[in-house]
């Protein structure tokens, strides 16, 4: 998806969990045409967790039927992003020539590396019909050695996705390892993202060998330590405790995470890196049409003015 900066003031819930470093209370941004999503990194207080740099939460929304979400062909550098669904279909398209029908469960890699552009659409059926969507982005900034990789997609359908099921815990391994099974997903830095569902009453652990961790709440309620978190909220630990999750009502989350990148970003729209020379060349090739175009696409998101 297309990243609007924001304007709007960045504000962390207090904490009085010594395990927590930082609770972040995810900010609406509206994409245009009502669709809005609750947007958690980055964030004043904290640009990344490991190498997560950007976390949107969108829906839940019905599109009526005719209706749906056009996300028009944008660029990317130096990152990867990954789209979640819970719920609801999205049609991929980009540049190399890949097209994707997006559907829930399903790991979808887009590495942009040197460049990529890509749009994001309702595919014709569930415009046609109307759908309930929610889901997750995330991009994942490359480390600085591997910035100018060649661009790619990876696809791994739900069921080919290791899961766990024990005692009111079910998760899904999208990408790394958890819970003793490893995702197929190939990487090019040490990072994990799971989805845990967890009945009432029932606890899981958060893996404390990962350098920094987080758990981004997406539904329900959760006690940590004897504090209790409410949905949406993002949950950034300190390295090393080791940390129990107890759903007190039915929770849905993410856990995420990895080794801590050798520096910190530049960002600006939807281009990240190392560089801020890299990032200058970057609107300049997509203001002056250098990118490769997204086949059978003839609009696209022009460069923003500032």
């Amino acid at each position: 998806m297309s990243w609007q900066p924001s304007a709007d003031p960045v504000l962390g819930d207090a904490k009085s969990c010594d395990a927590l470093d930082l609770v972040i209370v995810p900010r609406t941004r509206d994409l245009g045409d009502g669709f809005r999503v609750r947007r958690a990194l980055p964030h004043g207080k904290r640009q990344m967790v490991g190498p997560f740099i950007f976390f949107d939460h969108f829906g839940p929304v019905q599109f009526l039927a005719g209706r749906g979400m056009d996300v028009r062909p944008h660029p990317h550098i130096g990152l990867a992003t990954v789209t979640y669904l819970f719920d609801g279909r999205i049609m991929h398209r980009d540049s190399e020539g890949h097209i994707q029908e997006i559907m829930p469960g399903a790991m979808n890699l887009m590495t942009a590396g040197r460049g990529i552009a890509h749009s994001e659409r309702t595919p014709d059926a569930p415009r046609r019909d109307g759908q309930h969507m929610l889901g997750l982005q995330s991009w994942i900034a490359l480390p600085k050695g591997k910035e100018e990789i060649a661009p790619s997609f990876q696809h791994y359908a739900a069921d080919r996705l290791p899961t766990v099921a024990d005692n009111g815990l079910n998760a899904r391994v999208i990408a790394g390892k958890a819970f003793g099974a490893s995702s197929p997903v190939e990487m090019v830095s040490d990072w994990f993202y799971v989805e845990v569902s967890l009945a009432a009453g029932m606890s899981a652990p958060l893996d404390a060998d990962h350098e920094e961790r987080a758990i981004y709440l997406v539904e329900g309620s959760v006690d940590i330590a004897g504090e209790t978190f409410e949905a949406p909220r993002l949950l950034i630990f300190r390295p090393g405790d080791r940390i129990t999750v107890r759903a007190i009502q039915t929770a849905r989350m993410m856990f995420l995470g990895g080794a801590a990148l050798e520096g910190p970003r530049h960002i600006w729209w939807n281009f990240v890196s190392s560089s801020q020379e890299r990032i200058e060349q970057a609107k300049q090739d997509w203001k002056t049409g250098r990118f490769a175009r997204v086949p059978d696409e003839t609009e696209f998101i022009p460069l923003p003015e500032r």
